[in-house]
Parts: structure tokens; sequence; C-alpha cells
């Protein structure tokens, strides 16, 4: 097992994707915001992983940041898809509640790496 796998922000980022794929694939969304919501939701997921494998701390607080990044473009996909009808708002603030937990998780490291890179 290799050690971002034993994340929990990367599990519940790979969760999120999973079922952010399931809604797209049985929902009738546009061919762009499928695309978009897709990738976000994978960039989430796969910035996790790819930060785990720098060395640096910069380096690794980096990619955490740009995946909070996909978490913040996911949640104004799923508000713009709520605001048109084209999800529910039990399935808006399912993710959002999900999305607003990676948040948070995200920040707590990267504010822990920022604070291991000042300490050196």
């Amino acid at each position: 097992m290799f050690d971002f796998q034993k994340l929990d922000v990367y599990q519940k980022a790979k969760s999120f994707c999973k079922d952010i794929t399931i809604a797209i694939n049985t929902q009738k969304f546009d061919r762009t915001t499928n695309d978009q919501l897709r990738r976000a939701s994978f960039s989430v997921m796969l910035n996790i992983a790819e930060g785990a494998s720098r060395f640096s701390n910069k380096d690794r607080r980096n990619f955490l940041v740009i995946s909070r990044g996909s978490v913040l473009e996911c949640v104004a996909i799923l508000e713009y898809l709520r605001e048109v009808n084209a999800i529910t708002l039990e399935s808006f603030q399912f993710y959002y509640c999900r999305l607003e937990e990676l948040s948070k998780m995200l920040f707590a490291l990267i504010r822990k790496l920022e604070e291991k890179q000042n300490a050196v």
C-alpha cells in the first residue's frame, strides 16, 4: 500500500469521485458539465496522490492547494446544477457537506505543511 492510500482525505476524495461518476452516468447533464465535474472530482483525488510523492513540504503543499481548488470547482459546478434544477436540493446538500469536509481536511494539511516549512 502506498502512503497516500492511508490518508483519510484521499479515501474520502476517492469516494466522492466514485459517487460523482455514478451521478454523471445516471443524470442527463450536458457534455461540458459532465467533463468539468468529472475532471474536477478526479483532480481532488489525483493531486492528493501526486503530492504524496513529492519530497519537499513546499511541493506537497502545492499539490494540496491545487486539490482544494478542485474541491471549490466542484462546489461551483454543483451549485450551478442546483440552480438550473439539474439536481435536487438533497443531492446538492449531500455533495456540499462532503466537499466542505474535504476542504477543511485539505486546509488543515496545507497549514501543517506550511508550519513545517516555516520551521525549517
